[in-house]
C-alpha cells in the first residue's frame, strides 16, 4: 500500500506503508548509522521525532529481546530506502516490520532518502508527518502546522519512580532523563551501587542516598525545558562529583552559566570524529542530539572545553575548573576505549578518599 511524508515545507514524498498508520506530526531527522537500528527505535533522546535511515538495507537481522534501549519505544516514526522482511539472524525473534506494527510505529519505505537527507541538510530539521496516499495535502500541511512544538519530552521518558541496580562498589545515583539501558548497563559492569532517580528529583532526596557520584544521563528535546533540573544541577555543584552524558552535559554547562543552541541537523549516528583537546587524540563516537553548548558562553564561566567535534568544531566536552564535575556529549561506554566511565570512577574514588583524610 503506498504512503506519503509530507515535510512542513511543502515537499511530498511517495513510499510504500509498513508499521501502523499511527500517524504522528515530529521532526524529521536522519541517523547515519548502518546498523544498530533497533537500539535507535528504542532510545528514548527520539521522542517526538520521525527517524530517517540514511544506510539503505534496514531491518536485514530483524529484531531480538536484548537490544532494546528501552522497553517502551518514544520514536514518532520510521523512513527507510529498503526494507528487508526476510531477516537472518540467530538471536532474532520478529522482522522490523512487525516490530513497528506491535510498537504502534508508523513506517514508510521505498522512499529517496538520500534527496531528503541533503534537503535536511540544506534547510535544517523540519516537521513531517506520515499519510495515506489519498489523504487531503494541503489539510494534513495545516495540521503540521498547526501541532504545537513539543516540550514535555523528558518528562515523558524519564523513570516514573526510583528504583535501585544493587552492586557492591560505590554509590552512585543516577538522574534518569531519558536514559539508554546500555548506560545503567555500562555502569553496573563498573560494580556501582546505582540509584536511579526520576528526572525532577530534587537535591535534598538525592543526597539522601550519600551518593559517591551523579550521572546525568542523556535524554529528548531542549535541555532549557526543564529548568528545574538545571537549578538541581546547580546546586549538587561542589557537593558531589558529577558526570554529564548528552543531555547531561547540556546541563552542566547552563547550570554553570553557558548557553546552548539548536544545531541545523543534529548529530546522529555511530562514526563522528571527536578530538581530546589535551593531547590531541581522536575518538570515533556514537552520538544523538539536535542541541549543542555554544562555545564563546563557556568564556565567563567556570568550565573548560575538553572535547571537540571534527565535522563542524561544536563543543563535546567540558569539565570544570575547580569542582570534580565534567561531561561529555556523545555517548561513552564501559569498553569504548574513550575510559570515560572509568575516569568517573577513579574522580569519585579520589574525591572520596580526600573526604576520608581531610
Amino acid at each position: 500500500m503506498d504512503r506519503l511524508l509530507v515535510l512542513e515545507d511543502g515537499s511530498v514524498w511517495k513510499g510504500k506503508a509498513f508499521g501502523s498508520d499511527n500517524f504522528k506530526v515530529g521532526e524529521l531527522v536522519f541517523n547515519t548509522a548502518m546498523t544498530g537500528y533497533q537500539e535507535i527505535l528504542t532510545d528514548s533522546s527520539y521522542c517526538g521525532q520521525i527517524v530517517m535511515m540514511t544506510y539503505p538495507l534496514i531491518g536485514n537481522y530483524g529484531m531480538n529481546r536484548d537490544d532494546w534501549e528501552n522497553l517502551v519505544p518514544s520514536v514518532f516514526g520510521l523512513v527507510v530506502k529498503d526494507l528487508c522482511e526476510d531477516y537472518s539472524n540467530w538471536r532474532a525473534n520478529s522482522s522490523l516490520n512487525d516490530f513497528c506494527k506491535q510498537e504502534n510505529i508508523a513506517g514508510i519505505y521505498d522512499i529517496d532518502t538520500r534527496a531528503i537527507t541533503r534537503r535536511i541538510r540544506d534547510k535544517g530539521v523540519m516537521r513531517c508527518m506520515m499519510c495515506n496516499a489519498d489523504a487531503n495535502i494541503d489539510e494534513v500541511l495545516e495540521t503540521i502546522r498547526k501541532t504545537p512544538e513539543m516540550h514535555d519530552q523528558v518528562q515523558q521518558v524519564s523513570a516514573p519512580r526510583i528504583y535501585s541496580v544493587p552492586n557492591r562498589g560505590l554509590k552512585v545515583v543516577v538522574m534518569d532523563f531519558g536514559s539508554k539501558l546500555s548506560i545503567i548497563r555500562d555502569l553496573a559492569a563498573l560494580n556501582l551501587d546505582i540509584v536511579v532517580v526520576p528526572w525532577n528529583t530534587d537535591v535534598k532526596t538525592i543526597m539522601s542516598f550519600c551518593p559517591d557520584g551523579v550521572v546525568l544521563t542523556d535524554g529528548p528535546g531542549n535541555p532549557t525545558d526543564i529548568p528545574e533540573a538545571i537549578e538541581t544541577v546547580r546546586q549538587l555543584m561542589g557537593q558531589v562529583p558529577m558526570f554529564g552524558i548528552c543531555l547531561g552535559h547540556q546541563l552542566i554547562s547552563l547550570a554553570c552559566g553557558a548557553k546552548t543552541y539548536k544545531l541545523k541537523f543534529g548529530h546522529r549516528g555511530s562514526n563522528h570524529p571527536v578530538v581530546h583537546l589535551s593531547d590531541g587524540h581522536v575518538e570515533i563516537t556514537s552520538q544523538n542530539h539536535g542541541y549543542a553548548v555554544d562555545i564563546d558562553s563557556l568564556a565567563n564561566t567556570d568550565l573548560v572545553m575538553t572535547h571537540k567535534a571534527l565535522n563542524d568544531n561544536s563543543c563535546e566536552g567540558v569539565a570544570h575548573k575547580t569542582y570534580p564535575v565534567f561531561g561529555l556529549q556523545f555517548q561513552p561506554t564501559s569498553t569504548d576505549g574513550t575510559g570515560a566511565m572509568d575516569a568517573f570512577v577513579r574522580l569519585m574514588t579520589t574525591e572520596k578518599e580526600n573526604k576520608k583524610n581531610a
